[in-house]
């Protein structure tokens, strides 16, 4: 895809088609002036009219307008100006791609970037059409057979800037939006493929090829057998009813010297049937995301790869199944983590955190600037915030003030939840030093502090992405969050943001 900005009047640029918004009250965007004025007022009689509409997210495609070079112009409806925020922007963007899909068009102009949004710039306007853009134009068509349904192939996309001095902010939101794009698309596709292609040795597989051809980017696998001799039996006894084996997927990103790195761990249960603790039947298709922290961390480390950034980056995934089986871990076995503590397994549902505690003990020896776990982890999370946040839980005010921060800016927001002794408190155990499941109320929170049990003297944060990972219903398949969240944080880090 080439990215272009222009100062110029839309009404003379030569593409396949031009974005124009129009506010409440037939208040006309500031490319949609353009336009109108270009055409003989043209626009505006189809405003008053009726023919167009200014609700939010609502697209017209209009042909051979006069006076205007582009065949086709996009009018979409932006609502009150006041109310102008990215979000609504994104809508907007979104609603013309969607548009124009099916369309021969293949170079389009964004005119929506001259209008005044709440707290945007010329970087984020640009990054997160290119975002908005590659989300609506996303299929998951892998598995399909037979002809595949044509879509808009976009070969070119412009930004309209105010001056020329906003050019190279633009660009390099564009190019960000991009990367980000492709992070994203990489975390769905993971997401969207069946528990039995997408398999631990899938995940490995596909970590491995990132880092082929890659200077900056190694990867690693450890086996079943390596990590029985690290310790790791709290992980282990998750994949201990499956015959495939399971994975710790080892991947580092060299971009700044010798400097301490960010490290991101993700949940990588392929399929989750909750073990002997079993599921019940309906909608248990959907265990299948339950790997979406760890193609949230792959998607994102892909991102990163893409726009080179001058940090350095681990990234962690505890790759397994949970299946029932003759061997599998049974509700009271007690079992060691590497950390040593002892864990006593009341629901073997609950395994996404007996993965992750020894991954995260792993990355202890990385000395980590940070590190951020990304897990499916309760549906206790879902209940508390819904579809909408991604729950952010840390030992370090600090680290979750620049996570939530991050999410705003990157429109993948999250919310600050509680931790402390008193939920903690509600995984003792009488038989180990705790329980893997701390009774029926605060979950999301009581499963956070069960991994704050292997972070002392980290820089930590947990992002439980249960509610944000994957959609159901009708358009049923993964989200790609919280790929934009991790990269605006990785971005600030690495001094990269304009």
């Amino acid at each position: 895809m080439k990215y272009f900005t222009t100062t110029s009047n839309a009404s003379r640029r030569a593409v396949d088609c031009v974005i124009v918004g129009i506010y409440e009250r037939n208040k006309l965007g500031t490319g949609a002036s353009e336009i109108d004025a270009a055409s003989k007022g043209h626009l505006l009689r189809l405003l008053k009219s009726g023919d167009l509409s200014s609700a939010p997210g609502r697209c017209t495609v209009l042909t051979a307008v006069p006076g205007v070079k582009a065949p086709r112009v996009a009018v979409v409806g932006l609502g009150k100006p006041a109310k102008l925020n990215a979000t609504v922007y994104k809508k907007a963007v979104a609603a013309a791609v969607a548009a124009l899909d099916g369309s021969k068009t293949k170079q389009v102009l964004n005119t929506l970037t001259l209008e005044s949004v709440a707290d945007s710039s010329p970087y984020y306007l640009a990054r997160h059409a290119v975002e908005a853009m590659g989300d609506t134009l996303y299929r998951f068509t892998e598995m399909k057979s037979g002809r595949k349904k044509k879509q808009l192939a976009l070969s070119a996309w412009g930004s309209s800037i105010a001056k020329r001095g906003d050019a190279a902010k633009a660009t390099r939101g564009a190019e960000h939006g991009d990367a980000i794009m492709h992070g994203m698309n990489l975390a769905k596709d993971l997401g969207n493929l069946p528990a039995n292609v997408c398999t631990p040795s899938y995940l490995a597989r596909t970590a491995k090829k990132l880092a082929a051809g890659n200077g900056r980017l190694t990867t690693q696998i450890l086996s079943e057998a390596e990590m029985k001799r690290l310790g790791m039996g709290s992980l282990l006894s998750v994949t201990a009813g499956t015959v495939e084996p399971g994975k710790l997927i080892v991947m580092k990103y060299k971009g700044a010297g010798s400097d301490a790195p960010v490290v991101l761990v993700g949940k990588g249960v392929t399929f989750d049937t909750g073990g002997i603790s079993l599921k019940p039947g309906p909608a248990m298709d959907e265990m299948k995301f339950d790997m979406c922290g760890a193609a949230g961390v792959i998607g994102t480390m892909a991102a990163v790869a893409l726009m080179k950034l001058p940090i350095n980056l681990n990234v962690l995934v505890p790759a397994v199944e949970n299946m029932p089986g003759g061997k599998a871990t049974k509700p009271g076995d007690i079992v060691k983590s590497m950390s040593g503590q002892t864990i006593e397994v009341l629901n073997t549902d609950a395994e996404g955190r007996l993965i992750l505690c020894d991954a995260l003990t792993y990355a202890r020896r990385f000395k980590p600037a940070a590190i951020i776990d990304i897990a499916t982890l309760t549906g206790a999370c879902v209940i508390a915030l819904g579809k909408h946040r991604t729950a952010i839980f840390s030992n370090d005010d600090s680290l979750a003030d620049e996570i939530f921060a991050a999410g705003n800016s990157a429109e993948d927001r999250g919310w600050h939840m509680p931790m402390g002794e008193e939920y903690a408190a509600q995984l003792k155990s009488n038989f180990a030093d705790m329980a893997n499941i701390g009774g029926p109320t605060g979950g999301a929170v009581t499963a956070a502090c069960f991994l704050g049990k292997y972070t002392d003297g980290m820089s930590w944060a947990h992002l439980d992405i249960a509610g944000t990972a994957w959609r159901s219903g009708a358009k049923k398949g993964a989200s790609g969050r919280p790929v934009p969240m991790l990269s605006e944080v990785l971005l600030a880090r690495a001094g990269a943001l304009p």
